[in-house]
């Protein structure tokens, strides 16, 4: 990456991060510290190592994705790496105004700063979006299977009816256009490079690895197991998070609780961190699995708590690396 992009990313992110900090700031950082501290700071500490440990399944998705030309993982001293780049990912989606996409940007950036092969990360990363989008439906199938009661019945969860069954149905389409055209996508790419710049080989290269990986049905299928376990973790940590506020609930409830606040943002992707959806969702759907509203809100606010005490170091760390490539005119 030449000098000056370096350093214009740098000034995007820290802006970015002056903006983040502000919009949390104006939604309600006090609550969100004030929640923390329902906690405890064991029962907080516990919850950010437990979230770490779903940054590591989300990794090992990314790392079993990616085997080398032989189809074996690298070494396992590669898989920490990949759970950085998802941290990295998560970070910028969350905490700075980039939406996901800008997240997807930079844990790519990431990978293949420490000399991953740019055809293999790109590649990978396809068939790891779309596992992880596949095991989301199935985790979201299993929310709607708990409360399918509550959405034929007239109740309050007929309110939500729409909005929850409108997201499923949108995250379907968008898993079976993502798997239907990646490689379609790829093919007219290439076509494209070809036309307008020749010799370029990089969309062809891609292509190649992509069906590559595709053609290692096990990987695929780790990739695949390894995220539907990321989503039960994080649901998991959620039902933590609420016994360690002194609230009692169902570990079934709450997953099927998570699962449908997870389909709800979704349907927000463009929103960064899903910034006020998230908020709005727990206080609606939290009843319809007897939590009040405001406990609901209450695990949202300790969400946001644990993404500022992750993201922010990690978001520095980042920066850090940046600098450092500024400072010693690295890749000019």
């Amino acid at each position: 990456m030449k000098h000056w992009t370096r350093i214009g990313i740098l000034l995007a992110t820290l802006a970015g991060l002056g903006v983040a900090v502000w919009t949390i700031g104006a939604a309600g950082l006090r609550e969100v510290f004030g929640t923390a501290g329902r906690m405890g700071p064991t029962g907080f500490l516990l919850y950010c190592l437990w979230s770490l440990g779903v940054f590591f399944l989300l990794g090992g998705a990314w790392f079993a994705a990616a085997p080398d030309e032989r189809g074996r993982s690298m070494p396992l001293s590669g898989w920490p790496l990949f759970a950085w780049a998802r941290m990295v990912r998560e970070a910028v989606s969350d905490l700075l105004p980039f939406s996901q996409l800008g997240g997807i940007i930079v844990s790519v950036r990431t990978l293949t700063a420490a000399a991953l092969p740019s055809t293999r990360v790109h590649a990978s990363l396809v068939v790891d979006m779309t596992t992880e989008m596949a095991s989301q439906l199935a985790y979201t199938l299993f929310g709607l299977a708990l409360m399918g009661s509550l959405l034929i019945g007239d109740g309050a969860g007929a309110q939500l009816r729409p909005a929850i069954l409108g997201g499923t149905f949108v995250m379907v389409a968008i898993i079976l256009l993502f798997f239907a055209m990646q490689r379609t996508a790829l093919d007219f790419a290439t076509r494209l490079a070809g036309r307008f710049v020749p010799g370029s080989i990089a969309m062809a290269n891609i292509r190649t690895e992509l069906s590559r990986i595709y053609a290692q049905r096990d990987r695929v299928a780790l990739a695949f197991g390894a995220n539907l376990a990321a989503w039960v973790a994080s649901g998991i940590g959620a039902w933590l998070a609420l016994r360690w506020m002194g609230t009692h609930a169902s570990v079934w409830d709450v997953l099927a609780l998570e699962s449908l606040i997870f389909t709800l943002r979704s349907i927000a992707f463009i929103i960064p961190g899903a910034l006020g959806v998230q908020e709005v969702a727990y206080a609606f759907v939290g009843p319809l699995f007897g939590l009040p509203a405001e406990t609901a809100l209450a695990l949202s606010l300790a969400k946001r708590a644990r993404d500022l005490a992750i993201g922010l170091p990690t978001l520095l760390v980042w920066q850090a690396n940046e600098i450092r490539g500024v400072a010693t005119g690295r890749g000019k």
